[in-house]
C-alpha cells in the first residue's frame, strides 16, 4: 500500500474528491496537480498573502450517487522564506484529523467529527463575510446549483427597478451571486448599466466580488470610467478608487487595467495607503510592466503613512514570485529619484535590525 504523505493523499484515500482554492488575494483555483507540488515542496506557494497560503478545500464524496452536501474547509499554512509550505504545519493538521478520525475518512458517516475537528485546529479560518459570500457565489456556479434566494431581489436593483439608494436592502449574498453569473442572465449588460448609478459602499460591494471574476472589457470599462469620472471631480472618493481597482483587477482587458493604474497613479490621490494596497494587494501582477512598476514605487515612497507602510508593502511585494524579479530590478535602477532611493535604504536597514 503507498504511504499517504499529502493532505491531496489523505483526502483521495478518503473517497473525496477535493478541489483547491486560493482564498487570500482573490478566489483562484488551484489545479490539483500544482497544489500537489506545492504540497511537496516542490513550488512556491503562488499567491501568499502575509506569508501564508489561505486555502479553500471544496470536497464531494467521490460517489456520482451521493447526496451529500459537499464539506467545506478554509485552511492556512504558513511559508518558509521561499514562498514553500512548511510541511510541519500540514503534517500537524493532517494528525490533528487521524486522531479524531482514524485511518479512514467516511464524510457520509462522519461528518460532525471532521467539523469538529477542523473547530478546534489552529489552521482553520473563518473569511470574512464577504469573501465568503463570493465563494459561496462561486461554488453555485461550479457545482450548477441554483443562486441564494437573494438573487433575484439583486437583479431588480441592478436593473434600477428599487432606486440606487436601497442598497442597503439588498442582501451581499445576491451581489455576489450576480458578480459570480456576470456572463448569464443579461448580467453583463446590467452590471455595466448600473455601475455609473451606484452609491459608493454599493460600488465597493460589488466590486470586491468582481475582483474573483475573469470580467470582460465592457464592465472593465464601466469601471474605468467610473473611477476617471471620480479622479476628475473637485473632489474624489477614495472608495471609489479602492473599489474600482479592486473591481477591475482580474479583468480580461489588460489594457483598461493599465489604463486605470496609470490615471491614478498620475493623481496625488495615489499617496493614500489605501490606493496603494489595492494596487499592490489586487493588481500585483501588473507591475511586471516597467513603467507602471516605477511609477508605483515612487508613489509608495511619498505615501501618507510613513516608512513603516512602504516596508509592509515592498516586502509583501518581494514575497510574491510573481513580482519579486521586476521588484529587484527596480530596485538597483541607478535613475530611480531620491525619495525612493532614501526609502529603499531604509527597507533595507529594518530589513538587516539597524
Amino acid at each position: 500500500m503507498q504511504q499517504i504523505t499529502t493532505l491531496t493523499e489523505f483526502l483521495e484515500a478518503g473517497n473525496l474528491k477535493p478541489r483547491f482554492y486560493d482564498m487570500g488575494r482573490r478566489i483562484i483555483p488551484l489545479p490539483r496537480d500544482q497544489f500537489l507540488s506545492f504540497e511537496q515542496t516542490e513550488t512556491a506557494y503562488p499567491h501568499p498573502l502575509q506569508q501564508q497560503a489561505w486555502i479553500a478545500l471544496l470536497m464531494q464524496p467521490d460517489d456520482d450517487e451521493a447526496q451529500e452536501d459537499p464539506l467545506i474547509w478554509f485552511i492556512r499554512f504558513p511559508l518558509d522564506e521561499q514562498g514553500k509550505l512548511l510541511q510541519a504545519a500540514r503534517d500537524d493538521f493532517m494528525f490533528q484529523l487521524l486522531e479524531r478520525l482514524g485511518s479512514a475518512l467516511a464524510p457520509t458517516e462522519q461528518r460532525q467529527e471532521i467539523e469538529s475537528a477542523l473547530e478546534q485546529s489552529p489552521y482553520a479560518f473563518q473569511p470574512k463575510q464577504d469573501r465568503l459570500a463570493a465563494f459561496h457565489a462561486r461554488m453555485t456556479v461550479e457545482l450548477n446549483l441554483d443562486p441564494s434566494r437573494y438573487y433575484e431581489h439583486a437583479i431588480t436593483y441592478f436593473d434600477g427597478d428599487l432606486g440606487w439608494d436601497q442598497w442597503s436592502f439588498i442582501g451581499y449574498q445576491g451581489i455576489a451571486d450576480i458578480a459570480a453569473r456576470y456572463a448569464v442572465d443579461g448580467n453583463t449588460q446590467r452590471i455595466s448599466s448600473a455601475i455609473p448609478h451606484l452609491p459608493p459602499t454599493a460600488l465597493e460591494a460589488l466590486c470586491h466580488c468582481l475582483e474573483n471574476e475573469v470580467i470582460p472589457a465592457t464592465i472593465a470599462q464601466a469601471l474605468l470610467d467610473r473611477a476617471l469620472d471620480s479622479l476628475m471631480s473637485p473632489t474624489q472618493d477614495p472608495q471609489i478608487i479602492t473599489a474600482t481597482l479592486r473591481g477591475i483587477s482580474h479583468s480580461e482587458s489588460m489594457g483598461l487595467r493599465h489604463q486605470l493604474i496609470g490615471h491614478v497613479l498620475e493623481h496625488t490621490i495615489a499617496q493614500r495607503s489605501d490606493v496603494l494596497a489595492a494596487i499592490a494587494g489586487r493588481l500585483w501582477e501588473d507591475l511586471s510592466i516597467d513603467d507602471l512598476r516605477g511609477r508605483f514605487l515612487e508613489r509608495l515612497a511619498e505615501n501618507e503613512a510613513g516608512q513603516d507602510f512602504f516596508n509592509q508593502i515592498l516586502a509583501d511585494l518581494l514575497y510574491l514570485s510573481a513580482t519579486r524579479p521586476y521588484l529587484l530590478g527596480s530596485l538597483r535602477d541607478p535613475d530611480r529619484s531620491e525619495n525612493l532611493s532614501k526609502a529603499i535604504g531604509s527597507f533595507f536597514a529594518h530589513i538587516k535590525g539597524e
